[in-house]
């Protein structure tokens, strides 16, 4: 199964089990089902409950939680993430503070889909990942779709959090195959504390015993493990990777498992204390991130224990190339990932 159909089967799974459930933008109907297919077949077996909308993301968004405060559940697709700007307001002023701002907690069961990134070609503003604009708002959960993360299991997570949730997804994971690692990597599943639904972990033999931890949200899964590939072939050199599905709320204590809130063996703190570097990758452009708030807390918690500080890997700081040759020297890449561990595994 690749991914976009089991994040299309999420949405049927949705509708099914929730008769007040509703899937909301534009033209999301049949027989188009939304610009990359991913709400195919929802309308015609939930006519009712499946609404195509006009060209507003604000309005959009707007009655997706006014079905939330109403006691439904609604998901909006924004047709291109880079739109979600134009909604800006009606997820952080509105959606996110009804939440505790009216003397009693209200579950607000409202998923904002956001097809995200680069590498087809589509240039400047339709190519951007903008998840750090939404990280630290409270109320707000931020989650990014991940090929190692079964979407019907991170959809209910968001919905039945009683948060809005902003749902990140890579355009170009929508074609590539659900638990697909290349050889010689096997992934598995650390079970959630605090995270959501879990992080997923691909590794070679012993995932404690890596050379170098890399940690990356779902979309650039990809691209690091070809990089991994690479360095194993050509370095002999071993990686980790961690891939949370939740980004924000983000819980260092959970993920890193020091201390007496730890959580099992499978916390990366003993990954990270044996590694001889570690790396947070995104595709996002630097300054604010996810990723650095992640370095951030690794280094506050864990500064005695790590043999180098945290690297980054980012984007360039550039509008995003509709040419190809143009975009791959933007954005981060495999050669990205691959240099980027070199230069931090250097003495």
């Amino acid at each position: 199964m690749r991914v976009a159909e089991n994040l299309n089967a999420a949405l049927h799974g949705v509708l099914e089990a929730d008769p007040a459930a509703y899937v909301i933008g534009e033209d999301i109907l049949d027989p188009y089902g939304g610009a990359f297919k991913i709400t195919k077949g929802l309308s015609s077996r939930f006519p009712g409950r499946v609404l195509g909308t006009p060209i507003s993301e604000a309005g959009i968004t707007g009655l997706a939680a006014g079905l939330a405060l109403c006691g439904d559940a609604a998901i909006v697709e924004i047709m291109f993430g880079d739109f979600v700007a134009l909604a800006f307001d009606q997820i952080v002023n509105f959606a996110a503070k009804s939440c505790s701002m009216y003397g009693t907690r209200v579950p607000m069961r409202m998923v904002v889909r956001c097809p995200t990134g680069g590498g087809r070609g589509y240039g400047p503003t339709h190519s951007q990942s903008l998840q750090k604009h939404f990280i630290g708002v409270p109320g707000l959960s931020v989650y990014e779709m991940s090929p190692l993360h079964d979407n019907r299991a991170v959809m209910n997570a968001m919905l039945a959090s009683g948060e809005p949730s902003v749902f990140f997804e890579d355009k170009v994971l929508y074609t590539r195959r659900m638990y697909d690692v290349p050889d010689p990597f096997r992934s598995d599943m650390i079970p959630a504390g605090n995270t959501g639904p879990g992080m997923a972990r691909v590794f070679l033999e012993d995932p404690e015993e890596a050379d170098c931890v890399i940690i990356a949200p779902g979309g650039m899964v990809d691209r690091v493990t070809r990089a991994m590939r690479a360095l194993l072939l050509d370095h002999e050199i071993t990686c980790c990777l961690y891939v949370p599905s939740r980004l924000y709320p983000f819980d260092p204590f959970d993920l890193i498992g020091s201390g007496a809130r730890a959580v099992g063996a499978g916390r990366l703190g003993p990954a990270l204390r044996r590694a001889r570097a570690v790396l947070v990758v995104e595709e996002g452009t630097a300054g604010g991130t996810w990723g650095s708030e992640v370095a951030h807390q690794i280094h506050r918690l864990m500064w005695r224990d790590l043999r180098r500080p945290v690297a980054q890997v980012n984007s360039v700081g550039s509008v995003i190339p509709a040419a190809a040759h143009l975009e791959s020297a933007v954005l981060v890449g495999e050669s990205t990932i691959y240099d980027a561990v070199l230069e931090a595994l250097r003495d």
